[in-house]
C-alpha cells in the first residue's frame, strides 16, 4: 500500500531542490535576452555611389546609434548580391528594382522594403565629334549597356522605337564600356554614376539626360524569413538609412561625404563631386513606377506577371509606401 506521507514529504524536496538550483544556478540554464547584443544585419552590396546611403550610415555610426550590427558584404554585381539573399548567405541587397522584380515575379523569397534613389540618372555617353544629336541617329549603331533590363537601356530603347529605329546593345560593365568607348569599339555607352561623369571628364559629351528621369532608380530589398523574424530591426536599419540621406542631400560634395563614397567604390574624387549632385536619395517607394517597371519586364518576356500585388514588404507599409 502507497504511503501517503511519504509521497507529499519527496513532493516537498522536490519542491525544495528545484527552488534551490533555480536560486543557485538558473541564470545559468535560462539565459535572458543580453539588451547589449545588437541586431546583426547582413548587406549584399555591389560597391557603387548610388549605394552611398548605406557606407554613410555605416561610417556615420548610424547603424549602431540605431542598435544594429551591420555587415557590408562586397560582392561583385547586383545578380550576385540578390543571389546572396536568396541563398541565405546575407539578408538584405541594395540594388537596380528591375533586378529585385524579377526575382519576386520568379518566385523569389525577397520582398521590397524601401526606395534608395530617385529618379535614375543614367545617360548615354558619345564622342564628343559623334553624329549622334538625337534618337533617330541611333539607327544601327552599337551601344554598349549594363543589361537589356536596365532601366536607362528600357528607356532609351523605347524612345528609340518611337522615333522608328533600332540600335544594338553589347552588355558591359561601366568600365569596360568606357575602355570600348575610348577605342571606339561601340558607338556610344549607357552609363550610370559614377562612370557617366567618368566618362563626361574624358570629353564624351552626355545625351538624352530626359530619357529616364520618370523611372525611379535603386532600391532595398531583403528575404521574406528575414523580414518576418526581424521587422523591428530592418525598420531601424530604414530610420539609419534615411538619416544617412539627410546628411548627402544636405551637401553631396562634402569632404566627408566624398571621401566615404571613394573609399568604398574607388570612384576618383572628381567624378564623384561631380556626381554626386545627381543622386537624390530617399525612403520611400515610387510604387507606381517601379509597377510600370514590371510590366515592362513582363513585355519584355522577362517574368510573366508582375509581381504588383506582393512586390513590397507589408511591414513596411506606412513607412517606406502608403
Amino acid at each position: 500500500m502507497v504511503d501517503s506521507k511519504k509521497i507529499v514529504l519527496i513532493a516537498v524536496a522536490a519542491v525544495a531542490i528545484v527552488g534551490t538550483i533555480a536560486i543557485l544556478f538558473g541564470p545559468q540554464f535560462i539565459q535572458p535576452r543580453d539588451e547589449n547584443v545588437r541586431p546583426k544585419i547582413v548587406v549584399a552590396d555591389a560597391p557603387t555611389t548610388h549605394h552611398l546611403n548605406l557606407y554613410v550610415a555605416k561610417e556615420k555610426g548610424l547603424f549602431e546609434k540605431h542598435g544594429l550590427d551591420v555587415e557590408i558584404k562586397t560582392v561583385e554585381s547586383l545578380a550576385a548580391a540578390r543571389d546572396s539573399v536568396v541563398a541565405g548567405t546575407a539578408d538584405v541587397f541594395w540594388a537596380c528594382p528591375t533586378v529585385a522584380i524579377a526575382a519576386i515575379g520568379g518566385g523569389a523569397p525577397i520582398r521590397t522594403i524601401a526606395q534608395v534613389k530617385t529618379p535614375c540618372t543614367s545617360v548615354l555617353l558619345v564622342p564628343a565629334d559623334s553624329p549622334i544629336q538625337d534618337y533617330e541617329d541611333l539607327a544601327g549603331k552599337t551601344i554598349a549597356g549594363l543589361s537589356p533590363s536596365c532601366e536607362a537601356v528600357i528607356a532609351i530603347k523605347n524612345a528609340a522605337r518611337e522615333a522608328g529605329v533600332e540600335f544594338n546593345l553589347v552588355t558591359m560593365a561601366g568600365g569596360p564600356a568606357i575602355a570600348a568607348l575610348e577605342a571606339g569599339e561601340v558607338d556610344g555607352a549607357i552609363l550610370e554614376e559614377p562612370h557617366a561623369s567618368i566618362a563626361e571628364l574624358k570629353g564624351f559629351r552626355v545625351m538624352f539626360r530626359e530619357a529616364a528621369e520618370a523611372i525611379p532608380c535603386r532600391t532595398i530589398s531583403a528575404r521574406t524569413g528575414f523580414i518576418a523574424e526581424n521587422p523591428d530591426a530592418l525598420r531601424s536599419m530604414i530610420k539609419a538609412t534615411d538619416e544617412a540621406n539627410a546628411l548627402i542631400n544636405a551637401n553631396p560634395t562634402a569632404d566627408d561625404i566624398v571621401e566615404i563614397a571613394h573609399v568604398h567604390t574607388g570612384a576618383p574624387k572628381d567624378a564623384i563631386i561631380r556626381g554626386n549632385p545627381r543622386l537624390g536619395f530617399t525612403i520611400h517607394l515610387d510604387e507606381e513606377g517601379l509597377c510600370k517597371l514590371g510590366d515592362v519586364l513582363v513585355e519584355m518576356g522577362v517574368i510573366r506577371e508582375c509581381p504588383s500585388d506582393f512586390m513590397f514588404a507589408p511591414e513596411f507599409r506606412g513607412i517606406t509606401w502608403d
